[in-house]
């Protein structure tokens, strides 16, 4: 089965390739929290192996071993080497780039197929980033649990039990994160009036040195309270993160001075209408982010670049080429990063 052009195949490819460095970049840029981690240099490829292992150091009370002493008294040398990793799965993910027979008649120019071609580009790289980026806030239980394992699930709003990264929160307290319920721990549903109290008792919660909340990411409804929360000449916003597109405040106080983000409004990622999506219908509140501890890590070799050469169905005339993403959010210290809900 042949075209009537034979060159579509080459065009295909070498326009999805042109633009798949882009689309790795722009995936980045097109949302708050990767926008942050990449800022950070939290955007860390990986090479291989099952799963996506994430090293942690921790406290184990059982075998730890410092202690104080007097003279000749002896010292505890027992085995003392709390050092693990957490581990997370490949979600996977693609989108389809189609020309029939006929459109390549339809357009039998070489120009004009290129233009097709890159109009498609465009849309299936804006549904692709726009997936991931909702993706973000689930916590890998849309689409029978192949998502990404994103906000939703390393910040829920109540960590006292389940597994995260393979290790047990009801078991190691470290593994939770901090969380704040407006009603059911400040007495009171969130407002203007009380925003900023509830923000502080959350931010200190996860303050350990240097160790402090940068950006805190926000849905429409938790934004809009805080901007009323503030007067005019306090609104102090970060020029970076403005520059990059996001409507952004500083916020002072917990302990830190960290950015807040919105990100909400039309087709938002953190109040989604997308049945694949955790928070569907679901006003999602604030999440406090250690970006220190958070990161994306897409494979080295599928970060949104083609996948393969080009399909062309049997009993079709037609020719599909796939644009596609593998890796995941992973976490190496969720107890530093807060969740204020409702």
């Amino acid at each position: 089965m042949a075209f009537a052009n034979s060159a579509v195949s080459d065009i295909i490819a070498t326009t999805i390739q042109q633009r798949s460095g882009k689309l790795a970049d722009n995936v980045t840029n097109n949302d708050a929290g990767l926008y942050t981690m990449k800022e950070k240099g939290n955007v860390r490829p990986f090479g291989g192996g099952n799963v996506i292992l994430e090293e942690i150091m921790y406290n184990d009370t059982a075998t730890n071993t410092t202690n104080s002493y007097s003279g000749y008294e002896t010292i505890n040398v027992g085995a003392n080497s709390p050092i693990s990793a957490a581990q997370f799965s490949i979600a996977q993910y693609a989108s389809s780039v189609v020309i029939s027979g006929l459109e390549v008649l339809q357009n039998s120019s070489k120009e004009a197929i290129i233009d097709l071609m890159e109009g498609r580009v465009k849309v299936a790289e804006a549904q692709l980033m726009n997936r991931i980026a909702a993706d973000l806030y689930g916590n890998g239980t849309g689409n029978g649990g192949k998502n990404l394992t994103g906000f939703g699930a390393a910040l829920p709003v109540l960590p006292t039990s389940g597994t995260y990264g393979g290790i047990d929160r009801g078991t190691w307290t470290f593994w939770q994160n901090q969380y704040y319920r407006a009603v059911t721990d400040g007495g009171a549903a969130t407002t203007a009036a009380n925003i900023q109290q509830y923000m502080t008792t959350v931010a200190l919660r996860c303050v350990r040195g240097k160790n402090k909340v940068d950006t805190i990411i926000s849905d429409s409804t938790y934004y809009a309270m805080y901007v009323s929360s503030l007067q005019a000449i306090q609104r102090v916003t970060d020029e970076k993160m403005a520059g990059a597109g996001f409507s952004n405040l500083m916020f002072y106080g917990g302990g830190t001075s960290a950015k807040v983000v919105l990100d909400g409004g039309i087709g938002s990622s953190t109040y989604s209408n997308d049945a694949n999506s955790a928070y569907t219908g679901n006003a999602a509140g604030m999440w406090g982010l250690n970006t220190d501890f958070i990161f994306f890590r897409p494979h080295r070799d599928r970060n949104f670049v083609p996948i393969g050469g080009e399909r062309q169905a049997v009993n079709q005339d037609a020719v599909v080429k796939l644009i596609g993403f593998a890796g995941n959010i992973t976490s190496s210290g969720p107890q530093f990063c807060f969740r204020l809900s409702a």
